[in-house]
């Protein structure tokens, strides 16, 4: 949630905030180190309480991932976080639903969406996130993520719990090798059956990982901002997503936190092309690792292929 929109929500439940204006939540928002990330992530959440309440996020970040350029987005959010504070999860489900549909209506970007399982919760509520995923699929819910604390919590346990999300037809899409190594990323593809990973930049520590996601064509969304801001990279020139794209694996751009890390879709597509990916190949890799419907993705091809490419930045 961008500012304005987190505090039109906390005065429409009357919850409090350390601030009051944008530019003290702002103020707030500056990234310091990732349990600082956390305490905001989970303050700032907590003023979601309602189905208008998640509606409202979804349609807030469309119109201004619409901005940019975007116009298919799969967003994340961590239902199980709500649910233990008391939102009902059909609450959650039914208004980030409803504000995918109002999001394609009113600024014309496909969204679909990818509740996480959260690091470091119990096995019961991993479950019941993907039971509640599942009956949304007809809704938009397209995938499970897995997301947290990656070098507390490494994927292997909750390989049963993925196996069953992907009995239901929701795909894996965890977060892995952001901070942890290439075992992690290892750990997603073999234990979780990963569709497409999130981050996975370490995987460049290992060269027969590397050789792996660029043979069997598995696309990585990298968030080059995000990294910087987390200090998993020292400088954006260290980032390996230059020697990853060399390699020959296919790489989408995401900024993972916005608001929080400071950036938007263009300055992470900037900082990806400083980096040695096109923008044409970035937006190829995010229709090869979408997880929609044929006819959407038969869509977007057709958007990539009649773009103006050579004007783009």
């Amino acid at each position: 949630m961008r500012p304005a929109t987190l505090l039109d929500i906390a005065r429409r439940n009357d919850y409090g905030l350390p601030a009051d204006t944008e530019e003290g939540i702002a103020e707030l928002y500056e990234f310091r180190n990732f349990v600082h990330f956390i305490d905001v992530w989970v303050l700032t959440t907590n003023a979601l309480q309602r189905v208008d309440d998640f509606h409202q996020v979804v349609v807030d970040y469309a119109a201004e991932a619409a901005s940019h350029g975007a116009v298919y987005l799969e967003g994340i959010f961590s239902p199980a976080e709500r649910a233990r504070r008391g939102v009902g999860w059909e609450e959650m489900f039914e208004g980030y639903c409803d504000g995918a549909d109002e999001a394609r209506e009113l600024h014309g970007v496909e969204v679909r969406l990818t509740p996480d399982i959260t690091r470091g919760f119990t096995m019961e509520e991993a479950e019941e996130t993907v039971r509640w995923a599942a009956r949304y699929r007809d809704r938009g819910v397209v995938g499970i993520g897995l997301g947290g604390l990656e070098a507390e919590y490494p994927p292997e346990p909750y390989a049963a719990v993925f196996e069953r999300a992907r009995g239901e037809g929701l795909a894996s899409v965890p977060h892995a090798g952001e901070v942890a190594g290439p075992a992690s990323v290892r750990g997603a593809l073999d234990a979780l059956g990963a569709a497409r990973v999130r981050h996975g930049i370490r995987s460049v520590d290992d060269a027969s990982l590397v050789d792996e996601l660029r043979d069997r064509e598995l696309v990585l969304d990298v968030c080059p901002i995000s990294n910087l801001r987390t200090g998993a990279v020292g400088t954006l020139s260290d980032h390996p997503l230059r020697r990853l794209v060399t390699a020959g694996v296919h790489c989408s751009v995401s900024t993972d936190d916005p608001a929080m890390f400071d950036t938007d879709l263009t300055r992470d597509y900037d900082a990806a092309s400083s980096l040695g990916l096109s923008p044409r190949r970035a937006y190829e890799a995010g229709v090869r690792g979408a997880l929609c419907d044929a006819s959407t993705k038969a869509r977007l091809r057709d958007i990539g292929e009649t773009f103006g490419w050579d004007g783009a930045s």
